[in-house]
């Protein structure tokens, strides 16, 4: 019942739009869909563990990760190896950039979505992180 007049309602306001009901049902399910899409790359669990020795970074999908669990992101690193980091915020994403030492002398970006964790977290994030920062740099 609520369906049906939902859909009256949405079908009321693009029929100024066009009268052909068919390409408004696929203008407004392909929007959904559309939208479904946008919200499942944007949001994403993150968690950050910098007890010990060893930093712990985990990125993985909010929507669907019960059933499928194929977005997991996970960085173990040793306090030592962290060159610098970077905060990028944009519109309606937000990304922490990690720069790590890797093994062969070289260097390493990893890129971490952000976007649904707190400020306070974030700033307690960067805290961390800018704090190893200055005692790998003495």
């Amino acid at each position: 019942m609520v369906t049906a007049i939902i859909s009256s309602t949405v079908f009321n306001v693009f029929k100024d739009l066009t009268d052909n009901t068919t390409l408004t049902f696929l203008v407004v399910l392909f929007g959904f869909i559309g939208l479904f899409f946008l919200v499942h790359w944007i949001s994403r669990y993150f968690e950050y563990d910098s007890d010990g020795m060893k930093v712990i970074v985990i990125n993985k999908g909010l929507l669907l990760s019960d059933y499928l669990n194929y977005r997991e992101h996970k960085v173990e690193f040793e306090k030592k190896d962290l060159i610098s980091y970077k905060v990028h915020n944009y519109l309606f994403y937000k990304s922490l950039v990690l720069y790590l030492r890797s093994r062969n002398g070289g260097s390493k970006r990893v890129n971490f979505n952000v976007t649904l964790v707190d400020r306070r977290k974030l700033r307690y994030i960067r805290q961390s992180l800018r704090k190893m920062k200055r005692a790998n740099q003495k």
